[in-house]
C-alpha cells in the first residue's frame, strides 16, 4: 500500500493496532532516521498485517462490532506507520491518545536547500527562512512559492536555488505517494498463532509453514501427493468438513510417528511407502469412520462449529491404530466427552506441537487414552463451567458450539418454525443460523449500543441467542422478546426449555433483560455440566510429569540442570572440577529432602545432550553411567549409591540427558573439595533454594542435630 492510503484506513477505521502490541517507543532520532532513508530512497521495512474476524483487544477507543466483518491488523511495522502518521497529519493516531505518546516526535524542520534534518533550534533556525516544520509540508500548508517568496525579502535567491527548493519540496511530498511493502499472514490464525507469526518475522522473516514446507517435500518424491490429499479434502468440504492442506500434513505426521512438532521427519524419501500407505488407510476408511462419529454422536454438522480442528487429530490417530472395523459404544462416548472439553477449554489454543506430541504419545501407549488426556485438561482448568464464564461472550467463543451441540442432542427446535434442529434441517432455507432473543436494535436504543462497551457485549452475549432455520430468521423482525418468546411458547410449548430460555415472562420484559441474562446462564451452566457429566464416566488415570515439562519449570528446590559432567564448553576440555559440583549437588539434596539432578541441559532450559561426555569417554550412555558410578562410588561409598540415587538416560528432543533422583538421606553426606592450591576438604552442602550452599562449620552441628 502506498503510505497516503495507510494513513487513510487508519482514519477511515480500517486499519488497526492490537492491544497486545508495545506501545509507541520510537525517539525523534529514529522519526529523523526513517525520513533521511525515505529521501534517499532506502529500503525502511514492511508492514505485516493480519486481516481477522475475530480479533484480540484493540488499541484505541473504537470497538470492535462482529456485524462489521474482517478488520486488519498491523502486527508489524507499527512504530514506523505511527511516527509516519505524527509527521504527516500533525496529530495522534486515533488507536493512541496524547497520553500515550511519551515521546512526542512532532516539531521535526527540514532545511529545504539541502535536506538536512532536526528539531527547532531556535539559534539554527530563528529568521532562517529555509529551514520549515516538515509536518506544514505534508499538509500542504506551506509550498514552495512561499518558501521561495519568503527568501526572496532577505536576500535575492539564484535560479539554481529555487529550482532546488522546488525539486526538494516536491520530493519530500512524493512520501507520502512511496509504496510500503505489506506482508500478510492467513485469515485462519488465532491470536496466539498471531503473535507467534508476529515473534517470527521479527526474528527470522516470513517463511512457508512447517507443514507447507513438509508437503513440499513430500510432492518432490511423491508428485501425487498434493492431488491425492486436495481430493478428499474437497470431498470432506462437500460434507462440511474444510481443512486446510496443513492439517492433512499433521494427520500423516501423527499417524506415522505420532508426534505434532519435527514435520522435518516428513521430509525425506525413505517416507514414501509409508506415506502412501498411511494415506492410502486415512482416505478409504480412518476419516471418513471419523467425522461420521462426530456427526452421529457428538452432534457436529461442520468444522465452523468447531473451535480447534486440531484436537480432531488425537482421535484420527486413535482410530487408525485399531486397526477395527468399529469402535465400542464406550470408546465413542468417551472420544465425544474429551473432545468436548477440548474446545471449551481450549486445549490447542497455544503451544500446539508440543500439546500435540504429549497427547498423540499418550493415545499410542495407554489403555484409557481419553481418561488421561481429560484428566490433562483438568490440571490447566477445571472442567465444571461457571455461570460467569458467559459474561460478555460471543458467538465466537467454543461455549457457543457446546450450547448447539447440547440443543441437537435434546431434539431442540427452531423456535420459529418447530423444524428439528438436529442433523442440518434440509434447503439452505432451513439452514441453521442464530439470532438476538432481545433484539439489538430495540437494545441500542436502551443504552446497549456501541457508545458503551460493556452492555454492548451483553446485548451480544451467547444467552441472548438463540439457534433458528434461516428462513426463521428472516422472518422474525425485531419483535420485543416478551411478544415473540409468548408467541413461541404458545406454538411450541417445549421449544424454550430445549434452548434452555428461562419461562418466567417476568424476565421477558426488557427492563429486566440483565437479570433474563442471570437466571439463563444458570441454566445454561446446569444444563450443560449435566450433560458433560453424563456422557460417560471417566477413570481418574495416574499422571506423571514428562521430563520435558520438568525440565521447563527451571532449577528449584528439588530441581538442579546442569549441561555437562565433565567438559568444559568453555575451555573445550575436561574439567574435574565440573564432576565436584555435580558431587556437590547431589550431597546438597541427600543432605536435605531429596531432589533430581538433570545432565545434559543448558541454562536457557535447551536440550544439549550428552555427546560432548560421551566424547570425552569415547563411548556412550554405559561409559558415562560406570564413569559417573565410579565417581559416586568413591566419594560416598556403594552402598549409598546403590541405595540412594536412581540413574536414568531419557531422551528429549531426540537428545539423551541423564536423569538422577536423589533420595532425602538418613545419614550425612560430606563431600571432598580442592581448593585452589590442590588442597583438599570436606565440606558440608545443603539444598537451600535453587543452588547448593555450604554450611558453616559453626552451623553444622545445629543442622545434623535438626536434620538427622
Amino acid at each position: 500500500m502506498k503510505i497516503n492510503q495507510i494513513l487513510d484506513k487508519i482514519d477511515d477505521y480500517q486499519l488497526f493496532v492490537p492491544a497486545f502490541q508495545r506501545e509507541f517507543v520510537w525517539k525523534r532520532e529514529d522519526a529523523k532516521k526513517l525520513i533521511k532513508s525515505m529521501l534517499n530512497d532506502y529500503p525502511t521495512g514492511t508492514m505485516l498485517t493480519w486481516e481477522t474476524n475475530n480479533p484480540p483487544e484493540l488499541k484505541g477507543s473504537y470497538t470492535y462490532n462482529h456485524d462489521k466483518g474482517t478488520v486488519k491488523l498491523i502486527l508489524d511495522g507499527q512504530q514506523r506507520i505511527t511516527t509516519l502518521y505524527l509527521l504527516m497529519r500533525g496529530k495522534v493516531p486515533p488507536y493512541y491518545t496524547n497520553q500515550e505518546i511519551t515521546n512526542d516526535i512532532t516539531g521535526l524542520y527540514i532545511n529545504v536547500l539541502n535536506l538536512d534534518l532536526e528539531y527547532y533550534k531556535k539559534i539554527l533556525m530563528n529568521d532562517n527562512p529555509f529551514w520549515v516544520d516538515i509536518t506544514k509540508i505534508f499538509k500542504n500548508e506551506i509550498n514552495a512559492l512561499q518558501v521561495i517568496q519568503k527568501a526572496n525579502e532577505k536576500s535575492q535567491l539564484s535560479n539554481e536555488e529555487q529550482y532546488k527548493i522546488l525539486e526538494n519540496i516536491n520530493k519530500i511530498q512524493q512520501i507520502q505517494n512511496k509504496d510500503f511493502l505489506e506482508q500478510t499472514i492467513p485469515v485462519r490464525a488465532n491470536i496466539r498463532e498471531a503473535i507467534d507469526i508476529f515473534y517470527i518475522v521479527n526474528a527470522s522473516g516470513v517463511n512457508l509453514t512447517d507443514a507447507e514446507l513438509a508437503l513440499a517435500q513430500i510432492s518432490g518424491y511423491w508428485p501425487e501427493a498434493r492431488e491425492r490429499i486436495k481430493k478428499k479434502m474437497f470431498e470432506l468440504e462437500n460434507d462440511g468438513w474444510a481443512f486446510r492442506l496443513d492439517f492433512f500434513i499433521y494427520v500423516l505426521l501423527a499417524c506415522l510417528y505420532q508426534i505434532g512438532s519435527k514435520m522435518e521427519k516428513l521430509h525425506d524419501i525413505e517416507n514414501m511407502e509409508s506415506i502412501k500407505k498411511t494415506w492410502e488407510k486415512l482416505e478409504k476408511n480412518t476419516l471418513d469412520y471419523v467425522f461420521n462419529i462426530l456427526k452421529t454422536h457428538a452432534f457436529i454438522d461442520h468444522t465452523k462449529e468447531i473451535n480447534s480442528v486440531y484436537a480432531l487429530i488425537p482421535i484420527i490417530l486413535y482410530v487408525y491404530r485399531k486397526n477395527v472395523a468399529s469402535l465400542s459404544e464406550l470408546e465413542i462416548k468417551k472420544i465425544t466427552k474429551w473432545f468436548y472439553y477440548s474446545q471449551i477449554r481450549n486445549r490447542y489454543i497455544s503451544q500446539l506441537p508440543q500439546k500435540l506430541d504429549k497427547d498423540l504419545g499418550i493415545v499410542s501407549n495407554e489403555n484409557n487414552p481419553f481418561d488421561k488426556l481429560l484428566n490433562i485438561i483438568e490440571a490447566d482448568r477445571r472442567l465444571e463451567i461457571h455461570p460467569d464464564e458467559f459474561i460478555g461472550v460471543g458467538v465466537l467463543n467454543p461455549l457457543w458450539s457446546l450450547m448447539k451441540w447440547y440443543f441437537k442432542s435434546q431434539n431442540a427446535v427452531c423456535l420459529t418454525t418447530g423444524i428439528s434442529i438436529k442433523g442440518n434441517p434440509m434447503g439452505k432455507k432451513y439452514s441453521l443460523e442464530w439470532d438476538h432473543i432481545f433484539p439489538f436494535s430495540v437494545l441500542s436504543k436502551n443504552g446497549y449500543d456501541w457508545g458503551n462497551r460493556h452492555k454492548y457485549s451483553l446485548a451480544q452475549e451467547i444467552t441472548n441467542r438463540a439457534v433458528l432455520t434461516q428462513v426463521a430468521n428472516r422472518t422474525k423482525s425485531n419483535k420485543n422478546a416478551d411478544d415473540y418468546l409468548a408467541e413461541v411458547k404458545s406454538k411450541y410449548p417445549k421449544a424454550l426449555r430445549l434452548q434452555c430460555i428461562p419461562t418466567d415472562e417476568i424476565l421477558w420484559e426488557l427492563n429486566n433483560y440483565e437479570l433474563f441474562l442471570h437466571e439463563r446462564r444458570k441454566l445454561l451452566a446446569k444444563s450443560l455440566n449435566n450433560f458433560l457429566d453424563k456422557i460417560t464416566e471417566t477413570s481418574d488415570e495416574p499422571m506423571s510429569m514428562e521430563v520435558g515439562d520438568l525440565i521447563q519449570q527451571g532449577e528449584n528446590s528439588s530441581l538442579e540442570l546442569k549441561t555437562t559432567l565433565r567438559w568444559d564448553l568453555k575451555a573445550e576440555k575436561v574439567n574435574t572440577k565440573l564432576e565436584e559440583v555435580i558431587l556437590k549437588t547431589i550431597a546438597a539434596f541427600s543432605n536435605a529432602e531429596g531432589g533430581t539432578l538433570i545432565i545434559g541441559v543448558k541454562d536457557d532450559l535447551t536440550i544439549e545432550g550428552l555427546h560432548y561426555d560421551y566424547a570425552s569417554l569415547s563411548g556412550d550412555k554405559d561409559k558415562f553411567e560406570i564413569h559417573l558410578r565410579n565417581i559416586l562410588n568413591s566419594e560416598y561409598g556403594v552402598e549409598y549409591s546403590t541405595n540412594n540415587l536412581n540413574i536414568t538416560f531419557p531422551e528429549v528432543d531426540e537428545k539423551e540427558i541423564c536423569l538422577i533422583q536423589i533420595k532425602s538421606g538418613n545419614k550425612p553426606l560430606y563431600t571432598t573439595i580442592k581448593d585452589s592450591s590442590g588442597v583438599k576438604s570436606k565440606k558440608f552442602f545443603v539444598r537451600s533454594g535453587n543452588s547448593s550452599q555450604e554450611v558453616p562449620i559453626h552451623e553444622i552441628h545445629e543442622y545434623l542435630s535438626k536434620r538427622f
